[in-house]
């Protein structure tokens, strides 16, 4: 197709109304899914995104089937990457669960409740009373084909639904789906906000939480999970474990339902465990600092409430956080101070090639680094990193210092020639103590060289 053929369909599709829009855009969906005319139809397709995309959330976005299925489901997703937890769902499993009810999980629902939000007819109430029938249709669809087969049969079933990880989430899509009730509920009895998370509020969620649908296996740890994200701490979710169980030993807290919360807790901190990891292997140093204090106090929170053994589960699970974070963390520290005095190493001026440069962005990154090790030590004790933190932050702050008075001198008297290298070398030492000692020093280390410049200058003049 040319291109004015294209700029023809795309001002034909634009003009349309937006539930034709949506209307056009499932059956193009569908004809791309069975491989029909697949070149029309991704091309159809491109040009309706593209519009849905300039109009942002619009009438026809709302209109569409699979999201009115899902919406219940929107506080328990995540996206790719993430390693799942109790009470989070796969984003990317829920287009293929819902092509499945439409092919052959619970199609008459499923077109039923299409029809209806294309024609829009009835009330807001009454498309919400159609999205709820539909929601139990297709819960119940999800059960029977997880129960009602035999093995081989229900693993064919399965295999037709999606990958692995669309199976291994359908039970859960399942059970909030089928809860979604209770759910509702929960969040609108629940605080915005759960500040401190003491007694009387532990109480409060409790009152909350005591509804038998809300009990179930599948269903709690989605409950917990509306609950984790009211706390100005995640890992504060294992007081409801400790509270039900009436102890803080592990084997009892572990024998209850609520026992799911510790282990919700346990991973959490490991996912924020690897975005450190990450966030660090990028030289992205910006969120360092809430990743160690979320850490530090989750370690510290567990290994304080809970009476959690060494060779438990838990305990090889809690053990392995602190490793991962020592492990990341310490590779980085003991690696800051070979940076810096790469870039402030006092060379005789013979061995500086002319035209000599510090590159203003490692500068800095050396600069994020001494904050990054200076944040460390906050947190040092808990996440087994303190030694060498101590040490290091200790032998920066010697050596920035010594190094500062030092290179300030060589403006007096150095070879005009590497002048303006010498110069850059002091303005990144200025830099860094700035991070270490604070402006008042960095204040005072920047007028000591440019008093430094004027003496050369007169000095220059007067030979």
């Amino acid at each position: 197709m040319d291109q004015t053929s294209i700029e023809r369909l795309k001002d034909y599709l634009a003009q349309l109304p937006p539930k034709s829009q949506a209307l056009l855009m499932r059956e193009f969906e569908r004809a791309a899914e069975r491989g029909e005319d697949a070149a029309v139809a991704n091309l159809v397709l491109d040009q309706l995104r593209r519009i849905v995309r300039r109009s942002g959330d619009g009438e026809q976005r709302n209109e569409d089937p699979a999201q009115h299925l899902f919406r219940h489901l929107n506080p328990f997703l995540v996206e790719d990457g993430v390693v799942l937890r109790p009470g989070q769902i796969r984003r990317t499993s829920l287009m293929p669960v819902w092509q499945w009810l439409a092919r052959e999980g619970a199609p008459a629902a499923a077109h039923a409740f299409e029809a209806a939000l294309a024609t829009q007819i009835g009330s807001t109430s009454d498309i919400e009373a159609a999205a709820r029938t539909f929601q139990l249709a297709a819960a119940a669809a999800i059960q029977r084909t997880l129960t009602d087969r035999s093995d081989m049969d229900r693993q064919r079933a399965l295999g037709r639904i999606g990958a692995p990880s669309v199976v291994e989430d359908l039970a859960a899509i399942g059970a909030v789906l089928n809860a979604r009730d209770a759910l509702d509920t929960l969040n609108s009895r629940l605080p915005s906000f759960l500040h401190i998370f003491g007694e009387s509020q532990i109480a409060s969620v409790m009152m909350a939480l005591n509804v038998p649908s809300l009990q179930t296996p599948l269903a709690l740890p989605f409950a917990l999970s509306l609950v984790m994200q009211r706390l100005s701490a995640s890992w504060q979710i294992i007081r409801l474990a400790v509270r039900v169980a009436g102890s803080d030993d592990e084997i009892r807290v572990a024998a209850t339902p609520y026992g799911v919360a510790v282990k919700m807790a346990l991973d959490d901190l490991s996912q924020t465990s690897a975005g450190l990891r990450t966030d660090i292997r990028r030289g992205r140093f910006e969120n360092v600092s809430q990743h160690l204090k979320t850490l530090h106090d989750g370690v510290r929170g567990l290994r304080t409430e809970l009476d959690i053994r060494s060779d438990s589960n838990w305990g090889r699970q809690l053990a392995a956080i602190r490793v991962n974070i020592s492990e990341v963390l310490q590779s980085e520290i003991e690696g800051v101070s070979g940076r810096v005095r790469r870039l402030l190493r006092q060379r005789p001026d013979k061995d500086i090639p002319s035209g000599a440069q510090l590159d203003p962005i490692e500068v800095e990154e050396t600069a994020a680094l001494i904050d990054f090790v200076a944040v460390c030590r906050n947190y040092a004790s808990e996440l087994a990193i303190n030694e060498v933190t101590m040490r290091t932050y200790s032998d920066l702050q010697h050596y920035v210092e010594r190094t500062a008075e030092t290179l300030v001198e060589s403006l007096r008297n150095g070879d005009e020639r590497v002048r303006a290298f010498r110069q850059q070398q002091v303005k990144a030492v200025i830099r860094f103590c700035e991070v270490l000692f604070g402006q008042d020093y960095s204040s005072l280390m920047s007028r000591a060289a440019e008093q430094a410049l004027t003496v050369e200058r007169k000095s220059s003049r007067a030979g």
